[in-house]
């Protein structure tokens, strides 16, 4: 019997390749570049179970006018690229409407209640439990008017039964010492850990599979061949590579693999900009976001990871690093002792839905195809949790959560 084909070897994909081959499937997975170097090379390195809030909302509506005037704020949008963006944004201003932002946080919040079990499960049946920290994350905010800003995340967190604390003064530095004494309150996400290396992680649960048996492809998928079931996945080398089952993994691309079935999907790149410290001058064990200031750093790869905000520019512009220059001095302004020493800047897509969901399902047109996709800054938070639910939807195994949210034809 001919294998089932992943196609796209970062965090989701290698994830859903790994779980498969767990449960005595053959699997081949196959990228155009490689396990680990898009969206994944670089990605904050977070576990953030308490950032499954939709997007679009009322009270985003009311900041955006501000934002998109200002070229240092949290969102841009090239003016190039908005004639094209708008059937995307015509979709996120619907999924703003208060009874729709209701349903979508359910969503959000039945997927992030079962990443740690699924996770946890994933990093030990593939040795690598040491790559997951024991610290969470510290949410940051100058001043009682930018706590209030906030109120409405944890007023969510508190409904669906999240974990936070809220901290002041002394209490903050405690946790962190790097951080400025003028940020006057925090609150503290315990389960929002962080990954040790996002990359590496990647790397190996992809040497894992191979051990095991499995297979990795390098080269551009430009087709299938199909027609009452799904026979072969076309290369753009002229190789073709047999598949029983087809599972489309590839992050912001998967939008062009969707059209060549006839079954095009809302799907965006949120441009994400990340700067890498090796020599800091500071430690940290937590990793910080300051939502008023649209940043984050985390501790990771070694080094320090800052980054943030969001660009809509397409697949194809050129990285604009501006941005990443941009979050590197609001984030000195959360630690001023910060010193940007062997530093590298970097640039990568985040596939975004308009209603900030992920795709978990199977295809609405073809028998033996599934789709995970469009998981936005939570990709590396939902892949556990992705990989189990797939592998379920694949091997006709019950999935243990409902999942008509998440189906590929909702739009």
């Amino acid at each position: 019997m001919s294998p089932i084909a992943v196609v796209g070897a970062g965090v989701i994909g290698a994830t859903i390749a790994f779980e498969l081959q767990r449960r005595g499937r053959s699997v081949v997975l196959i990228d155009r570049e490689g396990p680990g170097k898009g969206a994944s090379y670089g990605n904050m390195a977070s576990i953030a179970v308490t950032e499954f809030m939709p997007a679009s909302r009322p009270g985003i509506w009311a900041q955006m006018p501000t934002w998109l005037l200002d070229p240092e704020g949290p969102v841009r949008i090239r003016p190039s690229y908005l004639p094209k963006l708008m059937p995307w944004f015509l979709r996120f201003l619907a999924a703003s409407r208060p009874s729709r932002v209701r349903k979508l946080e359910a969503a959000g919040a039945v997927l992030c209640r079962r990443v740690h079990e699924d996770l946890d499960f994933l990093l030990k049946a593939a040795s690598l439990s040491d790559m997951l920290t024991a610290e969470g994350c510290l949410s940051l905010y100058a001043n009682e008017a930018e706590f209030r800003a906030d109120r409405e995340h944890i007023e969510v967190l508190e409904r669906f039964g999240f974990r936070h604390e809220v901290l002041s003064g002394n209490a903050i530095r405690d946790l962190e010492p790097a951080v400025t004494s003028k940020i006057e309150k925090a609150v503290l996400f315990p389960d929002n850990r962080s990954i040790r290396d996002p990359y590496q992680l990647v790397v190996k649960l992809s040497e894992k599979f191979l051990s095991s048996g499995g297979r990795i492809e390098q080269g551009e998928v430009i087709g299938f061949d199909h027609g009452g079931g799904v026979k072969a996945v076309r290369l753009k080398d002229g190789r073709s590579i047999a598949a029983s089952e087809i599972v489309l993994a590839a992050g912001a691309f998967t939008c062009k693999l969707s059209r060549l079935l006839g079954e095009p999907i809302p799907l965006e790149t949120e441009r994400g900009y990340h700067t890498q410290i090796m020599a800091p001058g500071i430690s940290m064990r937590h990793s910080i976001i300051w939502p008023a200031r649209a940043f984050m750093v985390t501790p990771t790869a070694g080094g320090i990871r800052v980054g943030g905000t969001v660009e809509m520019a397409g697949l194809d512009a050129a990285p604009d690093y501006r941005r990443a220059k941009v979050l590197v001095k609001r984030a000195k302004g959360a630690l001023p002792d910060l010193r940007v020493e062997k530093a590298t800047e970097w640039m990568g897509h985040r596939p975004a839905l308009p209603d900030t969901v992920p795709i978990i399902s199977p295809s609405a047109k073809h028998r033996g195809v599934f789709y995970a996709t469009g998981h936005g800054h939570l990709g590396l938070t939902y892949a556990a949790t992705t990989a189990r639910l797939v592998s379920d939807l694949v091997t006709g195994a019950p999935p243990p959560i409902d999942l008509k949210p998440y189906r590929v034809d909702r739009f």
